[in-house]
């Protein structure tokens, strides 16, 4: 049983960690956690959702089983009012974070479900707000947004947990901890593999901005444009100026369990070269994000990763509708080894040198694993941070000051890989990174491109 924790320990509480600075939030913690649970009511922690979308509603009917919601908001009024009544009718409404931020002081978690554009501005004001943040993936828009948000991490001493909850599921961690004990012998290659949906659509008329939506604040640091709905919500991912598509919103959760059973959490690749297919084809006015694309990289280790949309039955339904050639699909897959161009399952495969394990959102599988009752990892085997309640595991961070198992550190790097992507898809060339320096090598075009780096738009520039 947890030990009932009160509203007033766990201010102190965070108020000493507070005070320690980046020293106390980087503690490692070495046993799993469980939710914290509360004395009553009135002790619980004080919630805010920002981004009162999908995934935000979501992820605030999760943290209201740890604490109470007491603010919504949204650039679309209409989500947020929706929100609260969804959430019990008692939560004070806004329709700018900023002004919820400056007039709630007693708000002490953030719930960050704000479109991928929007994330990294949101964490940093939460932080520097004095507040903890659960904060939706991808993680950031670009690579420089990633150091900015990791530096302010450490020098607030804020929790910060990343919505990549693929690490609280037990089999994944299973997975990867007999990767890391070398159950499949000497890894060899690593398959990223990503379930398609097309992206297909446009071009769209400009329409009237609702009168619920602050379109200028929805906007925010992007390129200002004309008003459609289909720039907004949930099809906002297909639109280069808010998201990196495919490869960063899918690709922050497999490639995340890709560096976990790699042993590679505070590193990265050494080169990327990948390829994407473009739907629509630059055309004016349509979605313009890639929804397949291939990507080999090269990890320290030698270790080969091929990071890809498979050609499931949605993406061979989408060609033989017409969206894509034979001719487009061979040359994507030119480069792939033949089994990936095959496999049409999602998930990740680790090859080693005595076998094979592949694991996904079902379970794991393969000779490691149906062994594994029998022939159990020995005492003194790796072993990783456990967590089964993603969020449950965030809120006893809050309280306990410990890390959470998804940290901004590591994320960080994941997205970074997903952004190289990005880069070499756009430059059409393979890109060379220093994962120790974080920087690319020898390629001044690739250093500056949108997503290393962008223009943002004032007054809503990200401070460094």
């Amino acid at each position: 049983m947890t030990n009932p924790i009160s509203r007033r320990q766990f201010l102190r509480s965070a108020s000493a960690a507070s005070a320690l600075g980046c020293v106390a939030s980087y503690c490692v913690a070495e046993t799993p956690l469980r939710a914290a649970s509360f004395q009553a009511k009135s002790d619980r922690p004080l919630v805010a959702v920002i981004g009162a979308g999908g995934r935000g509603m979501y992820d605030a009917k999760q943290a209201a089983r740890f604490g109470d919601v007491v603010a919504v908001c949204d650039a679309d009024l209409k989500r947020a009012e929706q929100a609260r009544a969804a959430l019990g009718g008692k939560a004070a409404v806004f329709q700018d974070y900023r002004k919820l931020l400056d007039s709630r002081p007693d708000v002490d978690v953030v719930i960050n479900g704000t479109p991928d554009h929007w994330h990294t501005a949101v964490n940093i004001a939460a932080c520097r707000a004095g507040k903890d943040v659960y904060t939706e993936k991808p993680l950031t828009l670009t690579i420089e947004e990633g150091k900015i948000l990791r530096r302010v991490v450490r020098e607030t001493g804020r929790i910060v947990q990343v919505g990549t909850q693929q690490r609280s599921a037990a089999h994944f961690r299973t997975a990867c901890e007999l990767v890391r004990n070398g159950r499949v012998g000497k890894l060899r290659q690593v398959a990223v593999l990503l379930p398609f949906y097309s992206y297909k659509g446009g071009p769209f008329a400009t329409q009237p901005v609702p009168a619920n939506m602050d379109w200028d604040l929805f906007q925010g640091q992007a390129p200002e444009r004309p008003y459609c709905r289909e720039r907004t919500h949930f099809s906002f991912r297909f639109w280069f100026d808010y998201a990196g598509g495919k490869i960063t919103d899918w690709g922050q959760h497999h490639l995340d369990i890709a560096h976990w059973g790699l042993g590679l959490e505070a590193s990265g690749p050494l080169q990327v070269e990948a390829k994407g297919f473009y739907p629509n084809r630059g055309k004016p006015d349509c979605y313009n994000n890639a929804d397949r694309f291939t990507v080999r990289m090269k990890y320290p280790g030698d270790i080969d990763v091929y990071f890809l949309v498979v050609r499931d039955a949605k993406y061979l339904k989408s060609m033989a509708d017409g969206d894509m050639t034979a001719a487009e699909d061979a040359e994507l897959f030119a480069d792939m080894p033949e089994e990936w161009r095959q496999e049409q399952r999602d998930g990740i495969m680790f090859i080693g040198d005595k076998g094979r394990l592949f694991a996904n959102r079902g379970k794991a599988y393969g000779k490691a694993v149906e062994e594994l009752p029998q022939n159990p990892l020995p005492a003194d085997a790796v072993r990783l941070y456990e967590s089964t309640d993603h969020m449950g595991n965030f809120f006893e961070c809050v309280a306990s000051r410990k890390q959470p198992i998804s940290t901004v550190d590591v994320a960080h790097r994941v997205i970074t890989a997903c952004h190289l992507g990005n880069v070499s898809m756009h430059l059409k060339r393979a890109i060379r990174w220093d994962p120790e320096q974080e920087e690319v090598v020898g390629d001044a075009e690739a250093s500056q491109s949108i997503y290393v780096r962008r223009e943002q738009r004032k007054p809503y520039t990200i401070e460094a």
